[in-house]
């Protein structure tokens, strides 16, 4: 994704301005405050594993994270290639199975992985109409000018099909080859079309994408877990500990076992993650932003406040999950593929699609631990 823009999302904040996402009562989205029962039919791309085809070629690396984000050990974006956060999401699952974390592919660890080898590396979805029916255009940079869109949504299709398929469009791109997808900025010519409805595209084979509209009870929370192909259905967290040191957030059942794995982004040497024992104090699904030029370093003050809208694209993406340590927080991002490859202000980062499954694993009081 294209950010430039707000500078939380590039560690441009200072300490107290992780707090932006309206923290307090203001974190709580509308999502929240005003329940509705919703009806939900499904985008037509979740996964059908017993219909799936075989790959095309063979993708072992991208299988292997195809896996292991179904089982909750997040190796962020999924791209066929073996980086820190895959090495994090399979020390994760050996922690979980009682193995040896090396974060190796051993013959132990193959041998636990035995009974998803079938699950293919990528499918062939069809891009529904919905998709193409909605409107893309580029955000403005100025926040002023932000905050009077409706939303901070996707600039562009192939953007949301990527953040669909937990992937970037580059990788879109690498699997369709035929299909000439324009290159980013790129305009729409004959070599490069548009993506039309109905067109078939080879996605990354994500799962755990089910979702009973029934369990959602606000339209826009729904249609935020349908877009980034995160299901309704997410075991429950007792307690979260971040490691300042790996990068990386367990979230431990009731009986301390760990469920699940995710890489972040925790701090910076100028704003460092704050060690201690916290909890949860509310979980803001779809958040607006609070914009201050006080809490910005290097934003001149003539920029002025601004509530800017949710959204994707939002400084902090699908979710603030506010903590009972003033303006520190657990949030989403316009910019996956930066996930423990930049620096934050203290706040501790995430994918959009693990901020928005994490949401679903919290609740308030939540045990938070951030570590050395």
């Amino acid at each position: 994704m294209k950010f430039i823009r707000l500078l939380c999302a590039v560690a441009l904040l200072p300490l107290a301005a992780c707090g932006g996402a309206a923290d307090k009562s203001e974190s709580r989205s509308k999502a929240e405050t005003a329940p509705e029962k919703a009806v939900w039919t499904g985008d037509g791309m979740t996964s059908r594993d017993d219909h799936a085809a075989k790959d095309d070629l063979a993708r072992p690396e991208m299988q292997l994270q195809v896996v292991l984000d179904r089982l909750g050990f997040s190796p962020g974006v999924v791209d066929g290639k073996t980086g820190l956060s895959t090495t994090n999401a399979l020390r994760g699952f050996q922690e979980a199975r009682g193995l040896k974390p090396t974060g190796e592919r051993d013959a132990a660890t193959k041998a636990a992985l035995g009974e998803w080898d079938k699950i293919p590396a990528t499918r062939v979805v069809t891009v529904p109409a919905s998709y193409v029916e909605t409107s893309f255009a580029p955000l403005p940079d100025k926040a002023g000018d932000q905050s009077k869109l409706a939303t901070m949504g996707y600039e562009s299709l192939l953007e949301k099909l990527a953040e669909r398929f937990h992937t970037t469009p580059d990788v879109l791109r690498g699997l369709n080859p035929e299909a000439g997808l324009a290159a980013p900025d790129a305009p729409e010519t004959a070599a490069a079309p548009a993506i039309a409805a109905g067109t078939k595209l080879r996605v990354p084979n994500v799962g755990s994408d089910h979702i009973v509209a029934a369990n959602v009870d606000n339209a826009d929370w729904l249609a935020t877990l349908s877009s980034l192909g995160v299901g309704s259905d997410q075991p429950k967290a007792d307690r979260i500990e971040v490691s300042k040191k790996a990068g990386t957030m367990k979230i431990f059942g009731a009986d301390e076992k760990l469920i699940a794995l995710f890489t972040v982004t925790t701090g910076s040497a100028h704003d460092p993650l704050p060690i201690g024992k916290w909890k949860v104090r509310g979980v803001g699904r779809n958040p607006d932003y609070a914009f201050d030029p006080a809490l910005l370093r290097g934003v001149a003050a003539s920029e002025g406040k601004h509530r800017l809208p949710p959204g994707p694209n939002n400084p902090v993406g699908v979710v603030w999950i506010d903590l009972n340590k003033e303006h520190y927080g657990l949030h989403g991002t316009p910019e996956p593929q930066n996930i423990g490859r930049t620096e934050s202000n203290g706040c501790v980062r995430l994918t959009n699609w693990d901020a928005a499954r994490l949401a679903q694993m919290v609740s308030v009081g939540t045990k938070v631990d951030f570590v050395a």
